[in-house]
């Protein structure tokens, strides 16, 4: 494994700069000394940079290309110029992770693929959890595979999911990534099965008024793009099953939209909007999509991020300040119906959740359930407000006001 190189403030010739600490390595030198500006110490035995934003980001990205693990978290104190450098670095790319390993641990991943196929995780699990295991290998490419032990992943855990603040999920995720490698591995010193995934956070969604949802529409003049962020919110769809979403799955006659093989692997039938389906036979034959409902420009799958950019300046059109996303529409979709008066049970099988407790955090948000709700407060002094008088009034203020 190549060693952690570690960037920390250093005054030194009455200027602020940059030390670069490593254990010594002729390879780890040379390959230092390649960045622009780097110059030796000989009083504080150190290379360094002039303390800048850009060098900072620079030099950082720099070594990261060269499959190095860099700690910054000294330079994190500097104040608001480091921040901002250091929002822009990105974790390492699975290319330069996938090439610093050996060939055995490249051959264990490739396996651990194979094993997770054979689960029938799905693609995108496969993804994130091959990623979390190209870092563990990477992490612990030092020791061989046969003496790992589990003080290896508390010390991963440590080293990189903490030390790099990935968030709760992600977390969640790596364990259970890990979890499938040692059972691949089958080593008893090597358990992960006792492991404990850290608990969820739980996050409000961000749901938007129906009035806003009608601006939103109103605003977005673009036929397909208005398309779009009609049948994401009329239909409740997750981004992946708008993008996978096929002509043939549209029902018009009876009004029904078919979602095949949705997260989970489940199919399921929401119902299609009355108001919005002129829109739909509008949108088709104006753009005549060949196989999906939104094709790209040279036909297959239309971008997710194309997406995004399209609700987001729809947004901004429409005044709406509020941070939204395409799952943003799905959210409001729920919690709209919800206030609507429609049972949990349904809302919970037109959105696809496996269980109700997912379908329930909606009553948090939907604004018709929380305002049925009296205050007690508002419960006692109504109480009192019997008891007075003629006109009077009762006040918090301790008095009672004629």
């Amino acid at each position: 494994m190549k060693p952690v190189i570690t960037l920390s403030p250093l005054q030194h010739r009455n200027q602020a700069q940059i030390a670069i600490g490593f254990s010594y390595s002729d390879d780890v030198k040379a390959y230092i000394k390649g960045f622009s500006g780097v110059e030796w110490s000989s009083t504080h035995k150190t290379f360094y940079v002039l303390d800048s934003a850009s060098n900072l980001h620079a030099l950082f990205t720099y070594l990261q290309s060269g499959g190095y693990f860099v700690d910054y978290s000294a330079m994190r104190f500097k104040g608001k110029v480091a921040k901002v450098a250091i929002a822009k670095v990105k974790p390492p790319d699975k290319a330069s992770l996938y090439r610093a390993i050996n060939k055995d641990l490249q051959a264990l991943l490739k396996s651990y693929v194979t094993y997770l196929k054979g689960k029938r995780l799905s693609v995108n699990t496969i993804s994130s959890y091959g990623y979390f295991v190209l870092r563990f290998l990477h992490f612990n490419s030092a020791t061989a595979m046969a003496d790992w032990t589990t003080r290896h992943i508390e010390l991963f855990m440590e080293g990189v999911i903490a030390k790099e603040h990935y968030s709760v999920s992600s977390h969640r995720q790596c364990v259970s990534a890990l979890k499938y490698l040692s059972a691949l591995c089958n080593l008893s010193a090597f358990d992960a099965s006792t492991f404990k995934r850290p608990k969820k956070s739980l996050y409000l969604p961000t749901v938007l008024s129906k009035e806003a949802i009608i601006d939103i529409l109103q605003v977005t003049k673009n036929l397909k793009h208005r398309a779009i962020i009609g049948l994401l919110y009329s239909g409740g769809l997750r981004l992946g099953e708008l993008l996978h979403l096929e002509l043939k799955d549209l029902d018009m006659d009876r009004s029904q939209i078919h979602i095949k093989q949705g997260k989970g692997r489940k199919d399921r039938v929401v119902v299609m909007s009355e108001v919005i389906k002129p829109l739909f036979i509008n949108y088709i034959n104006t753009y005549r999509p060949t196989r999906y409902f939104v094709e790209g420009q040279g036909g297959g799958l239309y971008s997710a991020s194309s997406v995004g950019q399209v609700l987001k300046r729809s947004c901004q059109l429409a005044g709406i300040q509020k941070k939204v996303t395409p799952h943003t529409l799905r959210h409001s979709y729920a919690t709209h119906m919800l206030e609507n008066g429609v049972d949990l049970r349904y809302i919970q099988a037109l959105l696809g959740h496996a269980k109700p407790e997912t379908t329930m955090i909606y009553t948090h948000v939907a604004q018709k359930s929380i305002m049925q709700i009296k205050n007690p407060l508002d419960v006692t002094v109504e109480g009192l407000m019997k008891s007075v008088k003629g006109d009077e009034k009762v006040l918090i203020s301790g008095n009672i006001k004629s």
